[in-house]
């Protein structure tokens, strides 16, 4: 037999007291707006006029099965094409979750469409479609120095405390670096530092010339430094609060590139559009 102190005394628990407040119980909002792929058709009617977007196009979706197979980056060139053709391209290619600027002379804006590894690229007097991992100015430009990296001579205020020897570390993770090798990361989320700290790091490393936005569960912004193969690479959620803050060193990070599958892929997809749409 079980005694009553062994039982929940009456009159408690969830559910036993009344609110008499008149609020309602307010929930922490919840993540929102992921972008996922759906396909898209152009809705424009096609005729013999538009044959030559869809020519482009189709050997567009040859190019990205090429890439992804280990084949270098193509070109496509779009300033030929009437408005009617062009506008059925940008329809078709929509976009998708990464858009980068190359600073420089001249600025130069890629947009990654709804096919992975496919780049819509822009800038005075150009115009053009590039199939590849990631567009090949933003790797060329990516170093060239918008503002100068100062090192070890920017001045350090009070407070800072645990950035030089992280310098110390990028630099000679920079001066090593080879194509192909392993990224390396530090993780400024978890390592103890000051806002002083963050201050002498962004003039120690100084600031690139390609800055990307990846955008999906939350966005992800990736900027590169001045130094070579150096990047900053944050993490922000859907209510854009910082999740994760880290520097890379690498050739381009990872977040920002079409993997091989995805360009293989995105060749069979793009090919499923244009055979719908004929």
């Amino acid at each position: 037999m079980v005694s009553n102190f062994h039982l929940p005394p009456t009159g408690y628990g969830p559910g036993s007291q009344q609110d008499d407040s008149g609020e309602e119980l307010q929930y922490m909002p919840m993540p929102q707006d992921m972008r996922t792929y759906h396909t898209h058709f152009p809705e424009m009617e096609i005729d013999e006029s538009l044959r030559p977007a869809m020519e482009l196009m189709a050997a567009v979706a040859q190019a990205a099965k090429v890439s992804g197979e280990g084949g270098m980056n193509s070109t496509f060139d779009l300033s030929g094409l009437d408005k009617a053709n062009r506008r059925l391209v940008a329809e078709t290619m929509g976009e998708g979750e990464v858009a980068m600027k190359m600073h420089g002379i001249p600025a130069v804006a890629a947009q990654e469409s709804v096919f992975a590894g496919i780049w819509v690229l822009k800038a005075a007097n150009l115009d053009m479609i590039e199939v590849g991992p990631s567009p090949q100015i933003a790797r060329d430009r990516a170093f060239a120095p918008r503002r100068a990296a100062l090192g070890t001579s920017a001045p350090k205020a009070a407070g800072v405390l645990n950035a030089p020897p992280l310098l110390v570390e990028m630099q000679d993770k920079s001066a090593s670096y080879q194509a192909g090798d392993e990224v390396h990361v530090i993780n400024l989320t978890l390592l103890p530092h000051t806002e002083q700290d963050l201050e002498w790091l962004d003039k120690a490393l100084g600031q690139g010339s390609t800055d990307i936005l990846s955008r999906g569960y939350g966005n992800c912004r990736v900027t590169a430094t001045a130094l070579q193969n150096a990047w900053r690479v944050q993490f922000f959620n859907s209510m854009d609060v910082l999740i994760l803050d880290t520097f890379e060193v690498t050739a381009i990070p990872e977040v920002t590139v079409a993997a091989p599958e995805d360009l293989i892929d995105s060749g069979e997809r793009l090919v499923e559009v244009l055979e719908a749409i004929r």
